[in-house]
């Protein structure tokens, strides 16, 4: 299937196959993989579809990079103070890899011991892609029973980045996630029959009427609470939308177009020793409003925040973009 175009018709897609239904998965994680910046740039190959990212030819690529950096590190630190474990990596000079602080978007990891491999749009990022990590994690003492690898996809055109991509209710199995060219359905299909998921699929644009191009920066959902954009999502579908989250048991807090902008769908509830936590930037924090900081807080745990502007200004993403949660088992 081509990447969905302006006017096609879109609706829930439920797999069909005969994968007997586990145990609810727990929705969040206490572990989390990140990796530490050596040479982040603005990536000129995915500017033309991620209108929150801004190319300044005029930024000092060393500045850039280093004040991404100290931004990394305190975001790391504010989780570990938090009570989230947080094994982060550095990345490598070469090949370069300006985008390799967004690793949920090449893989994801499984209550059943599945590890993900996606298949990304642009060139530059596929080679994020290091399965020394996995090995690491694994004798850190995860355990990792299968490898999922969709990246043939990108031979045929065919992307779908990580989460990014999808927003997963892993506790009722749904995936929702808003098809762009970085989307694509039959790579849904290809992961909702491999991982047994229900897709709930549909078009979003932003305020300018262009796509959105990862769901992540639009929704998100936690154990009890889902933070969503409602507005940008095709008319005919925010219902279907709305009405899933609800008959799931999620508060739906509605985000306006300027949240959503400010990357304030752009957040994730983890599991700390002591509760959940919700993890966002502080831009994002700062966008909302004392009602709707009292509702998430409520709803889940305390709000964890850092400010990251360079890395939102010039990678296009947020907190979000920069956590992998690890929900494989111990061994």
């Amino acid at each position: 299937m081509t990447p969905h175009k302006s006017g096609e018709k879109i609706g829930l897609f439920h797999p069909h196959n005969t994968i007997i239904r586990r145990m609810r998965d727990a929705q969040s994680t206490t572990d989390v993989l990140m990796i530490r910046p050596v040479r982040f740039v603005a990536n000129e190959q995915t500017a033309a579809s991620n209108h929150f990212q801004v190319v300044d030819d005029a930024a000092d690529p060393l500045s850039v990079q280093h004040a991404a950096a100290a931004e990394f590190d305190a975001l790391a630190a504010a989780l570990g103070r938090a009570g989230i474990s947080v094994h982060a990596f550095d990345d490598t000079p070469e090949p370069h890899t300006p985008d390799s602080l967004f690793p949920n978007n090449w893989i994801s990891f499984h209550a059943d011991g599945s590890a993900v491999l996606y298949p990304m749009l642009a060139e530059n990022r596929r080679t994020e892609r290091r399965m020394d990590l996995l090995e690491s994690l694994s004798i850190q003492g995860f355990h990792i029973a299968r490898t999922i690898d969709l990246t043939h996809r990108e031979a045929q055109q065919q992307f779908l980045e990580g989460t990014g991509s999808l927003v997963l209710d892993r506790a009722n199995r749904i995936a929702y996630a808003c098809l762009s060219p970085r989307t694509d359905m039959d790579v849904l299909g290809d992961f909702a029959q491999r991982l047994d998921y229900e897709v709930a699929a549909f078009a979003a644009v932003d305020a300018n009427g262009l796509p959105i191009y990862h769901t992540n920066v639009l929704m998100s959902v936690g154990t009890r609470f889902a933070a969503v954009c409602v507005d940008c999502i095709e008319p005919s579908r925010r219902d279907v939308v709305v009405r899933m989250l609800e008959t799931t048991g999620h508060e739906v807090i509605a985000l306006s177009y300027g949240q959503m902008e400010a990357f304030a769908g752009n957040l994730l509830e983890l599991q700390t020793p002591h509760g959940f936590i919700v993890a966002m930037s502080e831009a994002a924090r700062t966008s909302l409003s004392p009602e709707q900081r009292g509702r998430i807080e409520a709803a889940s745990g305390p709000i964890v925040s850092a400010a990251i502007p360079t890395i939102e200004r010039h990678g296009g993403g947020s907190v979000r973009c920069m956590l992998a949660e690890i929900h494989l088992p111990k061994k």
